[in-house]
């Protein structure tokens, strides 16, 4: 079997309180452990996106909008969509390993690592489509169906750029 799930890996979070949210895997388990007997990958996410900044906006206000707020989860292979795109690991490999989950100190430490990260990288204008939200667009414009009291549209395309 070809192993999808390399560090560094982007992909989405399909299910769980994430759903739709861009994630890195940071490691990945195709074996499973003792402990999750299925194949599993560490990921590191973006819980809140960064706000749309304007030129106008004063450098206070730039900061503000310009925040990252991280997540740290291990997932099931099942719940997480591929993408072709990768990004680069030279950080958060040292910043969450498998030991991480079993204290809440060392939890938060590694977010505050990984929220450190993230923002680097957005503020030095790497990888732009990452830190935005991922968005449904349709090709053809929604229609009412009377007779289900349900919105439908007849093709949705998912954009992930």
């Amino acid at each position: 079997m070809v192993k999808v799930y390399k560090p560094g890996k982007v992909a989405i979070v399909l299910q769980g309180r994430q759903a739709g949210k861009k994630v890195v895997v940071i490691k990945q388990l195709d074996e499973g452990t003792k402990d999750r007997p299925y194949p599993h990958a560490l990921v590191a996410g973006i819980e809140r996106y960064p706000r749309k900044v304007t030129r106008r906006m004063g450098a206070k206000k730039l900061a503000s909008r310009s925040k990252v707020k991280p997540f740290i989860k291990v997932v099931n292979y099942s719940h997480l969509f591929p993408t072709r795109y990768a990004l680069e690991l030279e950080g958060l490999k040292g910043a969450v390993s498998a030991d991480t989950f079993k204290e809440p100190s060392q939890r938060e430490d590694a977010k505050k690592n990984i929220k450190k990260l993230f923002e680097d990288k957005y503020t030095g204008g790497k990888n732009k489509w990452f830190f935005t939200a991922l968005r449904v667009r349709s090709s053809s414009p929604c229609f009412w169906n009377g007779n289900t009291n349900v919105w439908r549209s007849s093709e949705w395309v998912a954009s992930f750029v």
